[in-house]
Formats: structure tokens, C-alpha cells, sequence
């Protein structure tokens, strides 16, 4: 085959695609060899190829196209996910855009949409992903509601019901109010948004003065039979205050005191105090010159007991303390005031919240019992703002004393930690949203309108009623439905739950104890949290696309759980003892299972292992081996299907999992279609080949890290395709003689190369099995790029006209072979292309199939004086460029020691001769590698003059930076502060700074004769 001068991707990539098809060299069935099965991460039916899709899936093919070529019988399990939720609610909008309302449909014919639209839509993201070139056994292909699958599930979901796993009931969930279904916990996106924080009060429900006597407080205020005779004196006293006490009075209702409100001449019990601020409980005293009168102190202490014991505390002054040291009474009086605890009729606590509408559901308010500030209320009530409600403030050590107020507003129907703390103290759940986000009748207020306008509304309704203390400007994180954007609201409901605490048991173990192995590892902290923290599993969604819960509710009450109708009617019929019961006479479940129940079940069942446990295929592909996915749902998929791997196989459902980081923008942003950051990969792929796109992919994403991708990436894929092709054209393109013979240098080229190919291979293997890709990735390419193209070629390659040797042209393409079987799983278009080209090849032989390389012997000490070898190259390739000596001109070299490959570093260098000298040559340049010393006479080869003046120049640049770095290291202060790296850093710039001094000088002084 002839070898087109460019290499055309589209064309290469569509031909072997269809080549490969063609010949079936995806498909895999049961055999001898060592299984390699890989199960996909299943993408929504009605997805479309994404970034993260294609990251997750070249590194998939990877592992499986290097698998093939190891031996093994590699099968890659395609598939889709029905996606209940996102499907759902692209069938409404759809109909909806025609017109139609879901609910004037029946569920039937609403399916009929749903399917039509799955036909249609389904199954388009893995066509594109052949676009990519994954090699999957696209017989295979599986669909979570495909009846194989469905029958699995019903199957479990019976199994656990009838083990006591599946049970039904009432609990807190993630409800989507615009889907208006439960959520799973990875279906809530959480994002940043900015907010209010309310503060409210919930006043103290002390009954003011004038109440009756059962309903007045002791404390608060005379009984019946004293109180007319007080408040006569109470009143007189405020006609006549002292001057000290009228004093005073200006200042506690005065700004300096504005944010407590106090109360003069003011009845408690049967005495009258002078000053009172009943939010606070504080009493203020101002005494007269009779209070020093013995019996008078002593009836001051009684009343000041008293007074304490029903919650007050009591401040005295004398008058002449109140005229003459002014400012520290009020500041007594203000340090007393921000110290005291609330309470008393007037009294509130403030609650600070975000969602001012859930108010209305309230039903406690919960302190910290160690808070100093509110141990007086445990056990006492608060009124709920607004409505009125008497609720109970309870102490919990749940609250954070220092966060907020530290005092919580407890609505158990609708906040998790508060469902919590309700089911603990016994609260009432006062559920006052309907489904789809408007407030009902339990509210009170607002019924039938949406929980945002509430919001708004009920901000002013507060505030007039002076029951909002103020509003703050507030950067909180709220959970949005991951498929309708809606905010998610925490809601009681009656859902179908399983019960994970015992069946996550063998799952925690198998990672614990590495049975299952996570790359990289530190996600197992994470693992073992979660699942040491497994809470009950809500499956049930209230949607019609997807499995339908087989549970059928009978007339007189009660359900059956059934695999199918005909089983459920005769469980039914046998329950009520009715032989008449038809069909029709029960209703099956509304609802449907969360997808996650279909795909936790994924790499047993797309091998029918839940229906027929000893097939073949199960037998033979379970447990998989690699599982490729992010982390994000490393416990909300692959946690699940460890689970029921063990529950229904008794055995791990993969060996090892491949955690991908999340692809970036150039800005660190996580791609989306909402910020407009995310390429369109079938564009990419169309401008920069599909290995381009892959190479761009891999080149910086090490597994459990986020990729940083740029489309420069791709663009770099792309050279490199053009540099593999290119360098391929010239190798094919040398003319050969049979009859030459090998020329030393090419020998010891070859001889190089082939023992850096095999460490190469052995590093590979390396880190391939340690799931490095995107190192063993940089190591081929490097390979490939430095040491092969840059190097080699240029080391055995023939003078202008002349033909190769046949030994090293052939050794060079057994070299372009191995590289590119190196190569293929990263690039599998170009690879198969030129191994074709290689040589001639059977009708159904390919590079996918191919023996992957074996590492022989790397003789380290070779590749490092081959590495000698280049050091001294580069720096005789330096001093051409520095002195601008063409390439075409031969230079002299001089060696102060051993040179080792001669006839290499000759026609590498252009050099007319290699001599031996024990000193440095007159008008010559010096240069070191490692222990030896080598010169390059320029005698007649420069401008003298000028490269007097140059290296002049330099020598005094060089001498200007030692003087600075010997200042500082001269500076004692310096010396004695500064940490030892630094002072080291230093000493060694100084040590750099002399050898290059003495080198200059050293040049300076030969030039100059």
C-alpha cells in the first residue's frame, strides 16, 4: 500500500472503524483464555456525548484494547440508562410544547410518548462514542428496561421485600417540587446562592399584667388582691422620682440604651421596682441615704432573694453614686444587660433562618443545654411568629453555641437534622407544602401560594408586626434538582425505602481489605464514611417512566409484593381468602423505582446472573475486572453495586475502580452547557482526529484529578499523530541495500534503542498496572518523540543519497512496531493504519490483536553512556548556536579523558576529528559532562574581537551577581534568620557565580593569547 505524504484522520478513522466492525473484533464470547470484562458506566438513553464521557471512556478503551493485546478475552459491555427523571421530563416538555398536559394523559398513553421518544432519542450517545473509537462488544448492548433487566429487578425487589429489606413508610426525602418526586441524594446539585438570613423573635408566652390568676405568672405580676393598691403607688412614686432616679431615667430611655426597653416604677409580685427591662429580667435599684437603716438593708436583701428566685437580677446604686460616677453605672448597667439571659414577659429569642416561610411548620426551638444564655428556658415555650403557636424550647447538644444566635427553629417536616431531633423529643411534624411547592391548609397563612412568593410576602408581614429584629445579606448553598433546576425541598412523605445498614456490611469489608482496590486510594476514607454512615435507601419515585414497584393493594386493605400480575392476583386471592378476586380489583403501585435500582444491579445483570445464576456468560465474565467512573458517585452507584454483588453473587462485582477527576476549563471551571465552557467533542474529534482528541484527553488527567483540558491539547495530539506519520514516510522512504553492511554506529544505535524500548516497556507495564495512564502515556510519547525520532533516526540514518543498511532498516521497523503497538490503546486509528503499512498483514490480522511487547534486557549502563552521549552532543550543538557556527562546518573535538562511541558523536557533531589531550588547548572552548573535560578549538571560526567583547560583558554580569549574593550572605542578620534552605540556595548561587567567573576568565585569557 502506498503511503499518503498527509495523514487524513477522517478518513483513516471511518475506514478501520468499519474494518474492525466488519471482522467482529469487538465481539467476545466464553473461551479458555483469561477473561478482561468491562461493564460501561451506563449514560442516560437520551444523552449526548459530553467531556466527562469522553475522558471516562478513552480510559476505558485503554484498559481494553491493552487487554486484547495481553492475551485475554476482553469484553466491554455497552448500554443505557432509562433515567426515569431526566426522560420523564423531556417527554413533558415535549408534549407540553404540542400542547399537551402529562395529566391529560392516562399512564398508558403517556408510556406510548415516552418509548416513542426512547426509539427515537435512545442509543445516539454510543454512536458517537464509536466516533471515538470504543471498542466495545456492541452485541451487548443493554437497556435497563430491556425485559431481561426488568425482570431482574422485580426479581430483587421481591427478594428483599420478602426478607424484611423493602419495607414502606413515612420519612424526610429530597423532593423535587417542579418533578414533583422524591430525589436520591446525588440527584441534588448544591450550589452557591446569595440570600437572606432572617432574624425573627419568638416571644416568651408570659401573659401581661391584668391577666387572671390562673393565667398570670407569680412572677410577673401583683396578685388581684394587691395589685390596685400598687399601682396606685406605682404611679404616685412616678409622679414624684427622685432627682438621682429621674436621672437615670433620661438615660436608660435615652440612644445610649436604645436597644433595651425599660420600664419604670414597674410591679413585681407585691413589690414595685424602681426600673425593670423585662427582656432581660434586670432590675435596677437607686437607693436613698434610709437604705443604710439596719432594718431597711435587711428588708432589701429579702426583696432582693426574692426577686432572684422568680428570675431577676438585682442592680443597686445609691444616689450619690448615680450624680457622681455616672458613666460606670450605665456601663454596669449595660455589661449586666448584654450578659443577662432572656426571659420574662416582653422577653424573645432570635432565630435566624433562611427560609422565613417554614416558620409556619415550627414546632420547638432548640439550644445548646451548656448555653449560659438560655438554660432559664429549658423546658419553657416560645410563640412562633406570625401564627401563634406555643412551642417548647428544648436543649440539644446538636446546636452550635457559637454559630448564629445559637438558638434553631425546628421544623421536623421539612429539614433533615430536624426530622432527627423531632423523632428524638417526640415533636409533631406539621407538613405545610403540597407537592408541587404552594402552601396548604396546615400553614394557616398563604394557602395555595408558591414557597418563594411566601417568602417575600411574609418578610413584610413580619416586619410590620415587629416580630423581624433584622436581615442580612447571605452566601448560603442551596440543593437544585439535578434534572429540573428546581429547588429541592426536604419533605415527609410516604415512600418505599431499603434497609442498607446490614447489607452494606460485606461491601465496607471487600474495599477495607483491598479485595476491591479504589485508584487512587484516598478515596477509601471517603468509601468508609459513607458507609459507616449508610442511612435507608428511598427507591420510590412518583413517575410512570421506568420499573413500576410491584406492590398491588387489595380492596380490604393491605398489598402483596409479586414479581408479575399473575402472581400478585393469586397471592392476593390466597391473603383474602376471596377465590373471586379479579385482576381489576387491585390497584398496583403508583410509583416507580429509582434508577439506581435498575443500575446497581448493572454488571450481574446486563450477563442475566439474577435470573439465570449459573449461565455461562456470568460464570465466565463475573466477577468484572476494571470499573472506569467518577467519584462523585462512588457511593450512589459503585458502593450499591458492591452491594448487591455480594447479596446475590457472593462475590465482588469488579476488582479494581478507576476514579476520573472532573474536565476544566483553562479557568479551573467545571465544563457545563450553562456556563458555555464545555467544546462539542464530535467537533473536536472532527477537527483533530480522534486520536488527537483521545492523546489531548490522557495527556494530563492521573486518575482521582480533575483535568485541566485546553484544546491546545488536542492540537498537540494532533502533531503528535503528524510526527508518528512523518516519521513513519521517512523510514519507509530510505532507499535499502541488502548487501551494505552495518555501519558501527548504527550498530550501537540499534543496540541503544533496544535496551531503551525494553525499560520503556517495563516502566509501562508498571504503570499501566498501577492505573498511571496518563504517565505511562507521557512515557510512550516521550519515547516515542526524544529517544526515537529525535535520536535514533538521526543517529542511523543514511547520508544524502545513500541507501540503509538492510539490518538496521529492518531493526528500525521491528522498533516503529513496537512503538506503535505501545501506542495503539492510547491511539488506535493511526496505529492500525501503519501497522498495515509495516509489512503485509493477513485479510483479518490486526494491531488490536497483536502480541502487546515484552521488556527483555534494558542494560542499564548502556542507555547511561548513551545518555553521556547526548549530554556531550548537546553542548558541542550549544557552542555552534552561541557562536553561531553553521551545522554544515566541521568542528575539532578534544577529549580530557575516554570517549566512548566515537563514530556516533562524529557524525552527530560534524566533527572532523576526536583527539586526546591532557590540557585545555590555546583558543579553544571548555565544557564539562559529568568527569570529563572536552574543547572545541574555534581557532578562525569567530570574530575574536567580538567574542572578546561578549564573554567581557558576561564576566561582568557574572562578578555584578556575586557581589549581590555576597552581600547577603555577609549580611549577619540574614545569616541568623534565615531558614537553612535558604542560606543554601545562596551559597550554591555563589559556588555557580565562581565556576562561571573562573571559566569566563579562563576563556577570556585564551582568546587573548
Amino acid at each position: 500500500m502506498e503511503l499518503p505524504s498527509k495523514y487524513d484522520p477522517k478518513a483513516t478513522e471511518d475506514k478501520w472503524y468499519a474494518w474492525w466492525m466488519q471482522n467482529k473484533m469487538f465481539e467476545s464470547k466464553p473461551d479458555s483464555r483469561e477473561p478482561y470484562t468491562v461493564v460501561i458506566p451506563p449514560p442516560n438513553v437520551t444523552g449526548v456525548l459530553h467531556m466527562g464521557h469522553m475522558l471516562n471512556n478513552t480510559i476505558q478503551d485503554v484498559l481494553v484494547r491493552r487487554a486484547r493485546m495481553m492475551g485475554k478475552n476482553a469484553c466491554w459491555v455497552p448500554g443505557t440508562d432509562h433515567a426515569s427523571i431526566a426522560t420523564e421530563a423531556k417527554v413533558v416538555a415535549k408534549l407540553a410544547s404540542e400542547g399537551i398536559h402529562k395529566t391529560d394523559l392516562t399512564r398508558e398513553q403517556f408510556l406510548e410518548h415516552a418509548w416513542e421518544w426512547t426509539h427515537k432519542h435512545g442509543g445516539i450517545i454510543l454512536e458517537q462514542l464509536k466516533k471515538l473509537g470504543a471498542s466495545c462488544d456492541w452485541n451487548r448492548t443493554c437497556f435497563t428496561m430491556d425485559e431481561n433487566l426488568s425482570k431482574s429487578v422485580f426479581k430483587v425487589f421481591v427478594d428483599l421485600y420478602n426478607k424484611n429489606r423493602i419495607y414502606r413508610g413515612v420519612r424526610m426525602v429530597n423532593w423535587d417540587p417542579k418533578a414533583q418526586t422524591a430525589l436520591s441524594d446525588e440527584e441534588v446539585i448544591y450550589k452557591e446562592v446569595q440570600s437572606k438570613l432572617y432574624y425573627l423573635k419568638y416571644y416568651s408566652p408570659l401573659t401581661p399584667k391584668g391577666g387572671t390568676e390562673e393565667s398570670r405568672p407569680r412572677f410577673q405580676t401583683a396578685r388581684n388582691s394587691s395589685y390596685q393598691l400598687l399601682k396606685e403607688l406605682a404611679n404616685k412614686a412616678k409622679t414624684n422620682p427622685t432627682d438621682a432616679e429621674n436621672l437615670l431615667w433620661i438615660h436608660l430611655s435615652g440612644k445610649k440604651l436604645q436597644n433595651y426597653k425599660f420600664r419604670r416604677q414597674h410591679i413585681i409580685d407585691e413589690f414595685i421596682v424602681d426600673f425593670v427591662c423585662l427582656a432581660k429580667k434586670v432590675v435596677i435599684e437607686v437607693d436613698g441615704g434610709y437604705h443604710n437603716d439596719p432594718e431597711v438593708k435587711k428588708a432589701d436583701e429579702l426583696r432582693t432573694a426574692i426577686l432572684g428566685g422568680l428570675g431577676y437580677e438585682v442592680v443597686r446604686f445609691t444616689n450619690d453614686e448615680v450624680f457622681t460616677r455616672l458613666d460606670r453605672v450605665l456601663e454596669k448597667i449595660t455589661g449586666t444587660l448584654d450578659n443577662a439571659p432572656l426571659g420574662g414577659w416582653g422577653a424573645y429569642i432570635v432565630v435566624a433562618t433562611t427560609r422565613p416561610e417554614t416558620i409556619l411548620g415550627d414546632t420547638a426551638v432548640c439550644v445548646n443545654p451548656n448555653d449560659p444564655r438560655y438554660m432559664h428556658l429549658h423546658g419553657q415555650h416560645v410563640i412562633v411568629p406570625l401564627i401563634g403557636r406555643s412551642v417548647p424550647v428544648i436543649p440539644d447538644e446538636y446546636v452550635d453555641m457559637e454559630f448564629g444566635t445559637g438558638a434553631l427553629k425546628i421544623t421536623p417536616a421539612h429539614d433533615v437534622n430536624d426530622y432527627i431531633l423531632g423523632e428524638k423529643y417526640h415533636l409533631e411534624s406539621i407538613d405545610i407544602f403540597n407537592d408541587d411547592g404552594t402552601l396548604n391548609e396546615r400553614a394557616q397563612l398563604y394557602v395555595g401560594q408558591d414557597r418563594f412568593d411566601v417568602r417575600q410576602q411574609i418578610e413584610i408581614d413580619l416586619r410590620e408586626a415587629g416580630l423581624l429584629e433584622k436581615t442580612e445579606d447571605y452566601t448560603n448553598k442551596v440543593g437544585f434538582s439535578e434534572r429540573t433546576d428546581a429547588v429541592i425541598e426536604p419533605k415527609l412523605s410516604m415512600q418505599w425505602f431499603v434497609s442498607m445498614e446490614d447489607l452494606s456490611k460485606p461491601a465496607l469489608r471487600a474495599v477495607m481489605d483491598d479485595v476491591i482496590e479504589l485508584y487512587p486510594p484516598k478515596f477509601k476514607n471517603t468509601y468508609r464514611h459513607w458507609m459507616e454512615n449508610i442511612k435507608a435507601w428511598c427507591i420510590s419515585r412518583q413517575l410512570w417512566w421506568g420499573h413500576r414497584i410491584p406492590a398491588w393493594y387489595m380492596p380490604q386493605g393491605g398489598f402483596v409484593v409479586a414479581e408479575n400480575e399473575e402472581e400478585a392476583l393469586k397471592m392476593a386471592r390466597e391473603r383474602s381468602g376471596n377465590p373471586n378476586l379479579a385482576l381489576a380489583d387491585l390497584r398496583q403501585d403508583e410509583d416507580c423505582l429509582d434508577t439506581w435500582f435498575s443500575s446497581w444491579l448493572w454488571p450481574v445483570s446486563v450477563f442475566d446472573g439474577i435470573n439465570r445464576p449459573d449461565n455461562p456468560d456470568i460464570r465466565y465474565y463475573y466477577p468484572t475486572n476494571d470499573l472506569v467512573t467518577a467519584p462523585e458517585i462512588l457511593f450512589f452507584w459503585v458502593a450499591r453495586m458492591i452491594i448487591a454483588g455480594y447479596e446475590y453473587m457472593g462475590d465482588k462485582p469488579f476488582r479494581n475502580v478507576y476514579l476520573t477527576g472532573i474536565v476544566r476549563d483553562k479557568l479551573g471551571r467545571k465544563m457545563s452547557k450553562q456556563l458555555g465552557n464545555s467544546p462539542d467533542p464530535l467537533l473536536l474529534i472532527d477537527h483533530y482526529g480522534a486520536d488527537g482528541v483521545r492523546l489531548g484527553m490522557l495527556l494530563t488527567s492521573p486518575a482521582g484529578n480533575d483535568l485541566p483540558f485546553d484544546e491546545q491539547l488536542c492540537e498537540q495530539g494532533r502533531n503528535f499523530n503528524n510526527k508518528i506519520w512523518n516519521a513513519f514516510r521517512l523510514v519507509k522512504g530510505w532507499q535499502v541495500d541488502g548487501q551494505k553492511a552495518q555501519p558501527a554506529a548504527s550498530a550501537q544505535a540499534v543496540e541503544w534503542f533496544d535496551a531503551l524500548l525494553n525499560r520503556a516497556i517495563a516502566e509501562i507495564d508498571d504503570q499501566m498496572g498501577k492505573y498511571r495512564l496518563s504517565e505511562a502515556l507521557m512515557t510512550t510519547y516521550k519515547l516515542f518523540w526524544d529517544e526515537f525520532s529525535a535520536w535514533y533516526l538521526e543517529m542511523i540514518k543514511p547520508g544524502y543519497q545513500q541507501p540503509v543498511d538492510g539490518v538496521t532498516h529492518r531493526a528500525t521497523l521491528d522498533f516503529f512496531e513496537k512503538l506503535l503497538m505501545l501506542l495503539h490503546p492510547f491511539m488506535p486509528f493511526i496505529t492500525e493504519e501503519l501497522w498495515h503499512h509495516i509489512k503485509e498483514r493477513g485479510e483479518h490480522e490486526s494491531i488490536m490483536v497483536a502480541a502487546w511487547p515484552v521488556a527483555g534486557a534494558q542494560n542499564p549502563e548502556l542507555i547511561d553512556a548513551f545518555e553521556q552521549l547526548k549530554e556531550t552532543v548537546a553542548a558541542v550543538r550549544s557552542i555552534r548556536q552561541d557562536k553561531n557556527i553553521p551545522n554544515k562546518e566541521a568542528l575539532q573535538l578534544m577529549v580530557n579523558g575516554a570517549v566512548t562511541y566515537p563514530e556516533l558523536l562524529s557524525g552527530l557533531c560534524n566533527l572532523s576529528a576526536i583527539t586526546s589531550v591532557t590540557s585545555q588547548p590555546e583558543g579553544a572552548v571548555q565544557f564539562m559532562v559529568r568527569t570529563t573535560e572536552y574543547f572545541v578549538p574555534l581557532a578562525g571560526k569567530i570574530n575574536v574581537d567580538e567574542e572578546i567583547r561578549k564573554l567581557e560583558a558576561e564576566l561582568k554580569h557574572q562578578e555584578g551577581f556575586l557581589a549581590s549574593v555576597m552581600k547577603k550572605l555577609g549580611n549577619e542578620r540574614f545569616m541568623n534568620s534565615a531558614p537553612a534552605q535558604v542560606v543554601e540556595t545562596e551559597r550554591k548561587k555563589q559556588a555557580d557565580a565562581e565556576s562561571r567567573i573562573q571559566a569566563i576568565s579562563q576563556q577570556l585569557a585564551n582568546l587573548k593569547g
